[in-house]
C-alpha cells in the first residue's frame, strides 16, 4: 500500500517525537546493594542504536484478550480475596503531557500477607486462593487506568540480612507493539521500609517520587475501598523511571 504525503509526515513526526528518556531517570544498570544486578548487568556499555519505525508499529497485541472483569483482582474468583481493598487508577501520557489512549496496562502484585502465586516463591506467608495476583485494563480516550484489588503486603527477599521489599504493584506498559514495553514499579506513599530498599534506592533520589502514588480519598468508593492515583509518564524528561 502506497503512503500518501500526508501519512509520510504523519509517520516522520512521530518518530521525531518520541523522545528518549534523559540520563538521571532511570536506575543504572549495575547497582551493587541490589545484588543480583551484580550478575545481570553487562560488563561494557551499550550500544545505543537510533530509533526507528520498529518502536512505534508491529507485531502487534490483540485488544479483544482483555475481558471485562480483568482490571477487577477481587472479581478473578468464587469467593473475594483477603484484605484492605483498594483502587489504583490514573492517567498515561507521553512526554508532552499528551494523554495515550489504548495503551495496555498490566499489573502484577503479591496478596495482602506478602505472598506471590509463583512456584518461586516459598515464604511462610498464606496463599489465598481468591486472589491471583495479576490483572490488566487498556486505558480510555484519556489515556486514564483503573484497577481495583487488594493492598499488597511487604516481603522478605533475602538480598541482605533482614531485607523486606516495602508494599509495591508491578506494571507493564505496551504503547502499540511488544517492543515498545515498559516496566516499572508503583509503591505506597509513607512506608517506612523505604529508607531500606536497594530497588528503590538505586532509583536517582530525586526521581524516586514519582514512583510513589498518592492517596485520593474522593476517587474511592464509600465502605468498599479507598483509592490511589499513580499517573505515568513515557518518554521525555519528566518520565516515570522504568526498569532496565
Amino acid at each position: 500500500m502506497a503512503i500518501t504525503g500526508h501519512q509520510e509526515h504523519e509517520t516522520i513526526r512521530a518518530v521525531e517525537d518520541y523522545e528518549r528518556v534523559p540520563e538521571g531517570v532511570n536506575p543504572p544498570l549495575r547497582f551493587p546493594a541490589y545484588r543480583s544486578t551484580v550478575t545481570r548487568a553487562p560488563d561494557r556499555a551499550l550500544v545505543v542504536q537510533p530509533h526507528t519505525l520498529s518502536e512505534l508499529t508491529g507485531p502487534v497485541y490483540a485488544h479483544r484478550r482483555v475481558g471485562p472483569t480483568d482490571h477487577d483482582l477481587t472479581a478473578q474468583h468464587e469467593g473475594s480475596p483477603i484484605g484492605e481493598r483498594i483502587i489504583v487508577h490514573g492517567q498515561v501520557v507521553d512526554g508532552a503531557g499528551r494523554p495515550l489512549r489504548r495503551t495496555l496496562v498490566e499489573i502484577w502484585q503479591a496478596n495482602a500477607a506478602g505472598r506471590y502465586r509463583h512456584d518461586r516463591d516459598d515464604s511462610i506467608a498464606t496463599l489465598d486462593p481468591n486472589f491471583t495476583g495479576g490483572g490488566r485494563t487498556l486505558t480510555d480516550d484519556d489515556g486514564r487506568y483503573r484497577f481495583v484489588t487488594v493492598k499488597p503486603g511487604p516481603y522478605p527477599w533475602k538480598n541482605h540480612h533482614n531485607a523486606w521489599r516495602p508494599a509495591h504493584i508491578h506494571f507493564s506498559l505496551f504503547g502499540p507493539a511488544f517492543v515498545t514495553r515498559l516496566v516499572t514499579q508503583m509503591y505506597f506513599p509513607g512506608d517506612p521500609l523505604f529508607p531500606f530498599d536497594p530497588i528503590l534506592g538505586s532509583v536517582p533520589e530525586a526521581m524516586r517520587s514519582r514512583l510513589i502514588s498518592t492517596f485520593d480519598l474522593d476517587a474511592g468508593v464509600p465502605e468498599e475501598a479507598l483509592a490511589y492515583q499513580w499517573d505515568i509518564v513515557l518518554r521525555g524528561p519528566a518520565a516515570t523511571p522504568m526498569e532496565s
